[in-house]
């Protein structure tokens, strides 16, 4: 199945094309506005993101909303996660502003979540989503992913220091909030 994927971040783009396949994902027509992030949750805005993309571009369409979660901060960045220190800011501003407004806090609990919404060729709308747990490191380490990645310590991952940055990404993949929302879409795209 060809899904057209609402959104312009190309890096949302690259990791879920690997998690989709074998199904395409195609970039947002040029010209398709995207509504503003402003709902309450992830899965509010990936439900409108789906649904103003599918009425341009028509179905299939998915949205994808995502962010950290800290506790210590009572649940921000949550969906301002992309636009945490400005409109303008990007991964490495949010993530300096992340860590220096958590730079005394003991508590460093955190999750990553994710929503995807998929609207069809019939216009009706499905929901998934996943989470994954973890802590926020003191400073930022490795190369991979993006976004917050290199002080995001998974608790599912190798020991309790390395980041989603430092994971190959089939590793990342098997337990990222957006790896887990795409296989309960793949189980359903399968059915």
């Amino acid at each position: 199945m060809r899904l057209v994927l609402a959104s312009r971040n190309a890096h949302k783009l690259r990791e879920l094309t690997d998690l989709l396949a074998p199904h395409e994902l195609a970039p947002l027509p040029n010209g398709v506005e995207l509504p503003p992030e402003n709902g309450e949750t992830f899965a509010d805005n990936a439900r409108a993101k789906a649904r103003a993309a599918a009425r341009e571009a028509g179905g299939p369409v998915l949205g994808e909303d995502s962010g950290i979660v800290v506790a210590a901060l009572g649940g921000g960045p949550g969906v301002r996660s992309a636009r945490y220190a400005g409109e303008s800011a990007g991964d490495e501003d949010n993530l300096r502003k992340l860590l220096r407004e958590t730079e005394d806090v003991s508590d460093r609990f955190a999750e990553y979540a994710c929503a995807l919404a998929l609207v069809d060729a019939d216009g009706e709308l499905r929901l998934f989503e996943g989470r994954c747990a973890g802590a926020l490191a003191r400073e930022p380490r490795g190369d991979g992913g993006f976004g917050y990645d290199p002080i995001f310590v998974p608790a599912e991952g190798p020991d309790e220091n390395t980041t989603m940055a430092e994971l190959a990404p089939a590793d990342k993949d098997a337990i990222s909030h957006r790896g887990r929302a795409a296989r309960l879409l793949l189980e359903w795209l399968a059915r």
